[in-house]
């Protein structure tokens, strides 16, 4: 169940925002959108999720118009993590988890299957310790667990996510990066808009980059993240080195 996108344009506000933006997503893969401020990264991860509507182009979902597709049945098979989810309302985290299971309850609520998938979700991102507090009580780190964690409970054939790891300490960031690729590993589709590069190439099997509207490139990491697409796209020459695990890192060393 692939996604497949052709020729998407969005202008808003007079601002063309994405300009004839085309690409294939596979499922148990982690595909990263890399790109500068501004680049279009949040608005086609929002098109994707049918949360916006382009004004021109086709997504299909398994080659059906996404634009045909229930809502329901769309929110079973597409979860988003938005860059501003906020919590407006007293809550307990089992309870905000838990409204990632909606789409999946028909008239008699909850099911057995239904209490497992949050249970889990909230174990994979470390929360299930505060399930009885209040959501809006906890750290903004947690509390950014807690919101991927509702997104995981519904189990969706892919999961999109805009920064997932901006407000995580270094150690919930590794947990998150590992979570995300077992989910990939799982037979999900990740897609994740992230400005790390580091993290980028570390977690990504395909790797978007996007400037000014359009995809500059795209393929695996060792395709893309490359100094010559990194200057391009980012204004920016970086230093491309391994740990001594071989994972890599790339540090930005100056303006290019």
């Amino acid at each position: 169940m692939d996604i497949r996108f052709d020729g998407l344009s969005l202008t808003l506000r007079g601002r063309s925002i994405l300009q004839n933006v085309s690409g294939h997503l596979q499922r148990g893969k982690v595909t990263a959108i890399l790109g500068a401020n501004g680049a279009g990264k949040s608005s086609l991860l929002s098109c994707l999720a049918g949360l916006r509507t382009p004004d021109s182009g086709m997504i299909f979902l398994n080659d059906q118009p996404l634009t045909s597709m229930p809502s329901q049945v769309r929110a079973r098979q597409i979860g988003l993590l938005p860059q501003q989810a906020d919590i407006h309302w007293e809550i307990n985290v089992r309870a905000l988890v838990a409204l990632g299971r909606l789409a999946h309850q028909g008239r008699w609520g909850k099911s057995a299957a239904d209490d497992a998938a949050i249970v889990k979700a909230m174990k994979q991102t470390d929360c299930l310790q505060f399930a009885d507090r209040k959501a809006l009580r906890l750290s903004g780190g947690e509390q950014a667990r807690v919101l991927l964690a509702r997104v995981l409970a519904g189990e969706p054939d892919w999961v999109l996510a805009d920064e997932p790891l901006a407000n995580l300490d270094p150690a919930h960031q590794m947990d998150a990066v590992s979570c995300l690729k077992n989910v990939a590993r799982g037979g999900a589709g990740v897609v994740l808009v992230l400005h790390d590069l580091t993290q980028a190439a570390r977690i990504a099997d395909h790797v978007i980059i996007m400037k000014a509207g359009r995809i500059q490139a795209a393929g695996t990491c060792a395709q893309v993240l490359t100094h010559d697409q990194l200057a391009e796209a980012f204004g920016v020459t970086v230093h491309i080195d391994s740990d001594a695990q071989g994972a890599p890192i790339i540090t930005p060393i100056r303006r290019a």
